[in-house]
């Protein structure tokens, strides 16, 4: 009777009640990009955006992370750049205004270094992205970072003129640095 009252309590609990859940310190987190502009880099951050984070690393199974991206809130030292890339030809942010990603699996490749697969979807297109990242882990706080390279065209950013390599390169480095507390 005691085996059939645990089968059925642990049937209930959630899939992902075994990772712990992290809660992302913004202040001190960064989620941006970088293209190649002529041959020199043009560097963005996006300035709001939330991680939905479930990660134990010895529990990789049950590992999960679901991220999404205000588009609009993207910003460089080039406004002039920011308002074109946030418009029609850029990322549409008046008609797509979230960027979202989110896992579908992790691989261990040493003690700090995973790789994470998932899903980004940019103006309603979805792409597979593997994202090879570093995490230290020191009592409760977790710091990530990691990099990710996505081809813009491959999202519909940068059409007519813009679709070329030159003066905008087609490969993008996202760039994510996350620091975070478990909860």
């Amino acid at each position: 009777m005691k085996i059939l009252f645990a089968l059925a309590v642990a049937m209930l609990l959630p899939a992902h009640a075994y990772a712990a859940h992290w809660k992302v310190d913004y202040a001190k987190s960064r989620l941006g990009f970088t293209a190649q502009w002529s041959k020199e880099p043009f560097n963005a951050a996006f300035k709001s955006w939330k991680a939905d984070i479930d990660f134990d690393p010895g529990d990789l199974a049950h590992a999960r992370a679901d991220v999404t991206i205000a588009l609009a809130s993207e910003e460089s030292d080039e406004k002039d750049f920011d308002e074109g890339l946030k418009g029609a030809i850029g990322f549409a942010a008046a008609q797509f205004p979230i960027a979202h990603f989110v896992t579908t699996g992790f691989d261990r490749k040493s003690p700090n270094d995973f790789v994470a697969a998932g899903k980004l979807t940019i103006k309603g297109v979805t792409r597979e992205v593997t994202l090879p990242f570093t995490l230290t882990i020191e009592g409760n706080v977790a710091h990530m970072r990691g990099t990710a390279a996505v081809i813009r065209t491959d999202y519909g950013i940068g059409e007519g003129e813009w679709a070329q390599p030159t003066p905008v390169a087609h490969e993008v480095t996202v760039t994510i640095d996350i620091t975070a507390t478990r909860a």
